[in-house]
């Protein structure tokens, strides 16, 4: 036996495949804006994005330099890994960071990190310096070209895969766009083909009641006209009975 529920109790239905993240659409995704690569995943800013990948090259950098003082394998992988995470969990109306950031993160970072982490060479000159910098650049010119032509072709699928098409967004456009032309009003706010509303109960009241006005009004005006034949006459005729005796 169910107990029976509470008259003040309110049932809300759910939508299919809507979780408990109230912030998701249709199918438990997220706003197309608001993706990663994947649907149901949310993207994350581009500063955060940005600082995914910096993490990852920082990190590198760091171990290579230490292990063996120039940029090396794992700066590598932690700088194609950075970039790539970066790419993918951003937010997919802040791509663009993400997308120019891998030739960026090279020429900074690397030089930054080798100069304060790099093995410190006593009476070296500019000559030394620019040398001890321009190394880990060059040697990682291939891993850099690679990572940026697969971070673009990334981020260009994702802005032609991923586009404003879900059918709650589209309905909710078409239903913005009714109610301004019904708010404008008049011909040229009234979409093409569309009825006029009908009017309520209470406006056709007084619509009737107006007319009614309007026909008891009109009637009065015209039978006084009918009633009062004779006021011009009867005006016109005594005056020409009071004429007559001095005419005579």
């Amino acid at each position: 036996m169910t107990s029976p529920r509470p008259a003040g109790a309110v049932r809300h239905p759910g939508r299919p495949g809507q979780g408990r993240s109230g912030g998701s659409g249709s199918q438990g995704q997220w706003p197309m804006p608001d993706r990663s690569i994947i649907g149901t995943v949310l993207g994350i800013p581009p500063v955060a994005a940005l600082g995914v990948a910096v993490a990852f090259t920082g990190l590198g950098v760091l171990i290579d330099v230490l292990r063996s003082g120039t940029a090396g394998i794992v700066f590598k992988v932690g700088f194609f890994t950075g970039c790539l995470l970066a790419v993918m969990w951003v937010r997919r109306r802040s791509l663009f960071l993400p997308i120019v950031q891998p030739p960026l993160l090279v020429a900074v970072l690397v030089p930054v990190m080798v100069l304060l982490v790099g093995p410190s060479r006593s009476g070296g000159g500019t000559t030394e310096t620019l040398l001890l910098v321009g190394a880990p650049l060059i040697n990682s010119f291939p891993t850099m070209a690679t990572t940026t032509a697969v971070v673009v072709g990334i981020g260009i699928a994702r802005l032609l895969l991923q586009r404003n098409d879900d059918p709650e967004l589209r309905l909710g456009r078409l239903a913005g766009r009714d109610r301004a032309a019904q708010g404008r009003g008049g011909p040229a706010g009234r979409a093409p083909g569309r009825r006029e509303p009908k009017p309520t109960v209470a406006e056709e009241a007084r619509r009737r009641a107006r007319e009614k006005r309007l026909e008891a009004e009109r009637a009065g005006r015209e039978g006084g006209r009918v009633s009062d034949p004779r006021g011009s006459g009867g005006a016109r005729g005594e005056g020409r009975t009071s004429r007559s005796p001095r005419q005579s």
